[in-house]
């Protein structure tokens, strides 16, 4: 029986000893060139911004392509304010929009501005009606002010006579 124990002792040594042999090879390698420790605080403060940053970089980037696909090129609306009896006068495709006092629009000829909001044409002398928005489709079509203080919405080419 001293022998049978003596026996277990000592596999149960080599293999303490194998267990320990193979703990102290992982180990070496954990934490190495090939396989580096990365800390939380590393996530959290380095990893995670640069991660986020590429993110932003990205957004960013499709929403330049979509602005463009869209036409405009991202330019958003420009408030523009009118004294009474100056005209907004826009190029083909410049969008307007009503957003205090009142103005009528200028045509010389039929139709004068599309109204987007309606779905209708707003010809010469017609009243613009407040948060409609309005689009020049032909030359030479305006907006005339005709309230001491006009503000508007305006996206795309125009100018004030």
């Amino acid at each position: 029986m001293k022998k049978n124990r003596w026996m277990l002792r000592a596999a149960a040594l080599v293999m303490l000893s194998a267990l320990l042999m193979t703990t102290l090879s992982v180990a070496a390698t954990v934490g190495s060139s090939k396989d580096p420790l990365i800390t939380l605080s590393y996530l959290e403060e380095v990893f995670m911004d640069e991660v986020l940053d590429k993110v932003d970089e990205k957004i960013d980037q499709r929403n330049d392509e979509l602005a463009s696909q869209l036409g405009g090129g991202g330019d958003g609306f420009t408030v523009v304010t009118l004294s009474n009896g100056q005209t907004l006068v826009g190029d083909i495709g410049c969008e307007v929009m009503l957003r205090v006092g009142t103005a009528v629009c200028v045509s010389p000829s039929s139709p004068g501005l599309i109204d987007e909001s309606a779905a209708s044409t707003l010809n010469n002398g017609g009243a613009l009606v407040t948060n409609h928005l309005y689009m020049m489709t032909i030359e030479d079509r305006g907006v005339l002010a005709t309230s001491d203080t006009v503000k508007v919405l305006a996206r795309g080419s125009y100018v004030i006579n």
